[in-house]
């Protein structure tokens, strides 16, 4: 509010009477909070309000009117619009379909399908100008006096039948309906009064054609679930006479197409590991078709026709080819079958995948790529042939999707093209980073671009499918790119079992909608607003940070790919530099205490939904990696003989079991064992790409186990220093600490542990009195850690080495050297290289250069450790010769020496989408010229390339390294130079040598903040 409408509004009606207007308004506006569902304007209100329709009063609800006629999907959601305003008011609202009852009453309708809406747009009682002519799109609109007997009407009418029924759900979730509802048990809370502000109310259409789910990689958990709730549910026979549906009928896709349409979703790629959707129950895409779900398949399942009916359809065929999955000597039987997937369609709505790939998720066949894509152009030209003689009219009028995956891609960098009328559906690398995108220079497909999209992952170089590990950025940042050039036409996600990850999904479809809704900077209010919807607006900010910190805690290395390998990066967290791993634990188990204390908070009957969405993915990731921590220190305790290796052991066992413990509540007692099955994914012990026969510790090799110590007699000392995998008197080399500035003043420690059955005592002498240490003498029976810290106001100038000498078990000494470095000037800003580093986040610039055209864009909490940065507009052209004032970023650093150094630079694992451009930024120090560095080359060995790729997404960066030459000590620029936008820089590591091998990089240096420019 203005402070000149604060002050007019105090002149009206005085002090008293604003104050009690401002308590007014500020009751709505909780009101409406309450009721407002995920980043949508609210208008729905439990607060009565001037010229608002009264949806419900006192827990009396109004009834609602349909004609007979609309849509059967519009009636069924109607009749869930029912269920739901009784779930919040208590009372179900009557639905009639005959004749308009009540002085308040809502009518709902499609244009041109509904006689009272088209009646009302007649007589120019309801205004839906803006609504022809769009698609799927709906108004809400109160109005007075639409007929003799009615004083207000609600009118929800929609452009087509989706539209109507969006318009529908929308309303259910205005009034405190989450669409999450039923999979994930959101509670509904209770409202005896509703009213809806006066106004017309839309959410505009959507800006993606088709938005949708893909369910896959569903066994064991859906899969068990399905056959645990509904398998014999289903009385009728598969079309095939014999074949059962395991649950996966139309008693489950009722609630999965109601969640789809209330999520704003039209589409599905059904569940097919094991199922065949149209084969299975034939009731399943009628029920699909009924509801509005257009449905699809997968991108190895042309025509159709779902890659288990194959397997059936072929069973009784006895020529010697008739069973091969093979065009080249199969094409007569396998035309007649895709003909079969055709015609059974009917007038259904339907997105037609069209190409061949193997049978399984393969290449197609063998032979050269040129034969293979010869082949292939065959095969989409017979199919198209068989379309129209199906369908009896032209191909082009029959929707279809080729979906360029994995090989399929290949071919289309070689040249292979399709007919204009097909869309493209480019594909992510699995792991969420897009592969290939239009060519702006080049004219448009007609057919427009789709994007095929994973949160789930059944393959190389490893699956992910337990928990959620897809940070929201992430997401954003991808889809954003792909929006940006066009791929408007189709978005497909790979979801898994759908649960656990209801909180991505959301995201996804929302953004789908309306992609422009949500900038980058808007993601922390996007899960807060998410946070409200199913838990209310107390706790919100803090579930919404939550969810937001084990997405990314969980993001930057999968869990299924954390697992104890080498000794040095164990996990591959390292064990001995930067506390790296001791630092994930920790933070892990920080978030998991701060989360089960809100649990204590949390009302009772949102229990269940709290567990599912926000507490199970915490305290299972927190002890997930408490459990490979415990695993790898066994491993490396092991090797230096500590008694202490057994205690890791027995620790990390018990985690193991705890892991059980919670898969277990989540399957069998949690929602009174609604979810049985749905968290029994393997997830334990991987050592290949896929999953191991069951969870399995130290990992799911046969012959792997624990190391097992077995105490030296007596006792016998062993010492261990920070940053380092020797111990000593073992090692024939200096024991000594990384190296001790004031800036960072950091502390270091050093571990004294037993080898012997015996404890024993131990005394410790530093060599200077400003060296010091956080015990001089004790008994260690297993192990100890001590703290060796520097008293800065007594240490000398320049660097000293101080000898720490500790006695032990039989008077044995060990000597730790302390390098003392009080030589660093007083820096008066920028970042100070020590110990041979200089690390610097991508946000903490010292200044910031824009273009007039293109400007940098801060990407919020994008990069592993922080937020990360790219360039603005994403489809700007490339800055071939970067420099002078061209857009760049400065990073001061203090080096207080000369040399070569090495700058590394982390970006986000991004791929070129030209194929052969390469995606390029440019370094330089002070004035130099930039050096140019692309982080994504061309590789023309397929399989070297494949590696690369794998290697990068599954460490969620990718680090480039170039040389460059500090001539004098002091402070010096790094300037990051913009050359291709789609760039997204995460960090910056100055190296003079001093960098270790950790799987972060090094934490930040130490920083002396100015104000930026």
């Amino acid at each position: 509010m203005t402070r000149n409408i604060k002050n007019h509004l105090q002149k009206k009606v005085g002090s008293a009477g604003f104050t009690v207007f401002i308590f007014l308004l500020t009751l709505l506006f909780t009101a409406l909070y309450n009721s407002a569902s995920a980043g949508d304007i609210p208008y729905v209100t439990t607060k009565p309000a001037s010229g608002a329709f009264s949806l419900a009063v006192s827990g009396n609800p109004a009834p609602i009117f349909a004609n007979a006629n609309d849509h059967e999907g519009v009636m069924m959601a109607l009749k869930n619009l029912q269920a739901d305003v009784k779930a919040v008011t208590g009372t179900e609202p009557t639905l009639s379909t005959d004749k308009v009852y009540g002085k308040q009453v809502v009518i709902v309708g499609t244009l041109g399908k509904s006689e009272l809406i088209d009646k009302l747009v007649k007589l120019k009682k309801l205004n839906l100008s803006g609504l022809a002519g769009k698609n799927e799109m709906f108004i809400s609109q109160v109005i007075q006096n639409p007929m003799p007997g009615v004083e207000s009407a609600l009118v929800i009418a929609g452009n087509d039948k989706r539209g109507t029924i969006y318009g529908i759900y929308d309303l259910s979730k205005q009034i405190g309906v989450s669409p999450w509802y039923w999979w994930a048990d959101v509670p509904i809370q209770h409202k005896s009064n509703l009213y809806v502000l006066p106004g017309r109310h839309t959410i505009g259409e959507p800006a993606v054609q088709y938005r949708g789910i893909f369910i896959n990689d569903e066994g064991p958990s859906f899969l068990g679930w399905a056959r645990a709730k509904y398998d014999g549910l289903n009385k009728s026979l598969a079309l095939n006479g014999k074949v059962t549906d395991g649950g996966v009928n139309h008693f489950m896709y009722v609630h999965m197409f109601e969640l789809i349409l209330r999520l704003k979703g039209n589409f599905l790629w059904p569940a097919m590991w094991s199922n065949a959707f149209n084969d299975d129950d034939p009731e399943n895409p009628i029920l699909a078709d009924k509801m509005g779900i257009i449905m699809g398949t997968s991108h190895h399942e042309p025509m159709t026709r779902a890659q288990k009916e194959w397997a059936r359809y072929n069973g009784p065929l006895t020529g010697a080819n008739q069973k091969d999955w093979d065009y080249s000597t199969n094409a007569d039987v396998l035309r007649e079958y895709w003909k079969t997937g055709i015609a059974r369609n009917g007038n259904k709505e339907i997105l037609t995948t069209i190409g061949m790939r193997g049978d399984g998720d393969k290449a197609m066949g063998s032979g050269t790529a040129k034969e293979l894509m010869s082949l292939l152009e065959q095969v989409i030209k017979e199919q198209r042939q068989s379309i129209a003689e199906v369908t009896h009219k032209d191909a082009s009028k029959t929707p279809q999707v080729w979906a360029l995956y994995k090989e399929v891609q290949d071919y289309y960098d070689a040249g292979m093209r399709v007919p204009g009328d097909i869309e493209l559906l480019y594909c992510d690398d699995n792991w969420g980073n897009v592969r290939r995108l239009p060519d702006l220079t080049e004219p448009k497909n007609p057919g427009g671009y789709g994007i095929y999209y994973h949160f789930d992952y059944h393959g190389g170089p490893r699956n992910y499918q337990w928990v959620n590990s897809n940070p929201l950025p992430h997401t954003w940042e991808q889809m954003h790119l792909a929006y940006e050039y066009g791929v408007r036409k189709e978005w497909i996600v790979n979801v898994g079992d759908l649960k656990p990850l209801e909180f991505p999904i959301s995201f996804f479809l929302d953004y789908a909608w309306n992609p422009n809704k949500y900038p980058a900077n808007s993601l922390e209010k996007y899960t807060k607003d998410w946070a409200t919807q199913q838990f209310g607006p107390e706790h919100a900010a803090e579930i919404a940070s939550i969810i937001s910190t084990y997405g990314k805690y969980n993001g930057r290395r999968k869990p299924e790919l954390v697992s104890p390998t080498t000794l040095r990066t164990s996990t591959p967290y390292s064990l001995t530099d930067y506390r790296e791993f001791e630092t994930v634990v920790a933070d892990f188990n920080k978030l998991r205490d701060k989360t089960i204390a809100l649990s204590k908070k949390i009302p009772a009957q949102y229990k269940d939904a709290f567990y599912e969405l926000v507490m199970h993915p915490v305290i299972a990731s927190a002890n997930f990696n408490e459990m490979y921590l415990a695993t790898a220190k066994n491993r490396f305790y092991g090797d230096q003989g500590r008694v202490m290796a057994n205690d890791e052991s027995a620790k990390a066992m018990k985690l193991f079991a705890r892991d059980a413990e919670i898969s277990k509540y989540y399957n069998d007692t949690l929602a009174n064992g609604k979810w049985q099955h749905m968290m029994d994914e393997i997830h334990i012990g991987y050592t290949t790409w896929t999953e191991p026969k069951a969870n399995k510790l130290p990992d799911g090799n046969p012959n792997s186990s624990f190391i097992t110590v077995t105490p030296a007699p007596g006792a016998e000392m062993g010492v261990a220093v920070e940053g380092s995998a020797d111990y000593w008197p073992k090692a024939t080399t200096i024991a000594a600490l990384p190296e001790f500035t004031k800036y960072p003043n950091t502390p270091r420690y050093i571990e004294i542990f037993n080898r012997g059955q015996a404890p024993f005592n131990y005394a410790i002498e530093t060599g200077e009195p400003y060296v010091k240490v956080s015990a001089s003498a004790g008994k260690i029976d297993k192990q100890e850690r001590l703290w060796v810290s520097i008293d800065w106001a007594k240490a000398p100038n320049g660097t000293k080495q101080v000898p720490i000498t500790i006695t032990g078990a039989n008077g044995s000494k060990v000597v730790v050297q302390a390098v003392v470095n009080n030589s660093i000037p007083v820096p008066t800003s920028g970042f100070v290289l020590s110990n041979g580093y200089a690390s610097m986040e991508a946000i903490h610039y010292s200044k910031m250069v824009n273009g007039t055209k293109v400007k940098w864009a801060i990407l919020p909490d994008r990069g592993r450790t922080l937020d990360a940065i790219e360039a603005a507009p994403i489809t700007a052209s490339r800055i071939e010769n970067p420099g002078g004032n061209s857009p760049h970023l400065e990073y001061e650093v203090n080096i207080a020496d000369t040399g070569m150094v090495k700058l590394r630079v982390f970006t986000a694992p991004s791929i070129d989408p030209t194929h052969g451009k390469g995606l390029w930024y440019a370094i330089s120090v002070d004035d130099e010229q930039p050096k140019k560095v692309n982080i994504d080359p061309l590789i023309e060995n397929p399989r070297i390339a494949q590696n690369v790729m794998e290697a990068a997404s599954a460490n969620e960066i990718k680090e480039l390294i170039s040389t460059h030459y500090i001539t004098k000590p002091g402070k010096h620029i790094i300037k990051y130079w913009l050359v291709d936008p789609q760039v997204v820089l995460e960090k910056i590591v100055v190296d003079k040598g001093g960098v270790k091998p950790s799987y972060l990089g090094p934490p930040e240096s130490y920083r002396v903040t100015a104000t930026k420019k």
